[in-house]
């Protein structure tokens, strides 16, 4: 499935489309180059769980957790990894196999460790303020 995505109103209607969509994934794996606007769209996607909090990249921590209506959602960004050993020194597998909704920013540099049921979003940068957004 593939949606254009012309402002950021638009948003909301897609992430809406990928929680339906998704219904029984649980570790969601989101691609795109720097500034496609990974972040952003999960921020959505966790309004949509019912995530109330204020939701923030998770740059710096690897990754936040934040409480829904759907239970513990950790959203994870791998940017600043420099090998998987990283990934299992923080004990990915208890986060990634818990059941809970695991949102994982820059995904490919912990390829070998994903689950193989897994659900990919590509997030491609069209115009300044416009993306097309493809889930698999």
């Amino acid at each position: 499935m593939e949606y254009r995505v012309d402002t950021l109103a638009d948003l909301n209607a897609v992430a809406k489309k990928i929680v339906k969509s998704f219904s029984d994934a649980r570790v969601i794996l989101f691609y795109g180059d720097m500034g496609a606007g990974k972040t952003t769209f999960i921020k959505e996607i966790c309004a949509e769980l019912g995530v109330i909090e204020n939701t923030s990249s998770p740059t710096f921590s690897i990754v936040n957790e934040y409480d829904s209506t759907n239970g513990s959602i950790y959203h994870f960004d791998f940017y600043r990894l420099r090998d998987e050993q990283e990934a299992f020194d923080m004990g990915y597998e208890e986060y990634l196999y818990s059941g809970n909704y695991c949102l994982i920013e820059w995904p490919d540099k912990i390829a070998n460790l994903l689950p193989p049921d897994s659900k990919s979003v590509y997030i491609k940068v069209t115009g300044p303020d416009s993306r097309i957004i493809e889930l698999i």
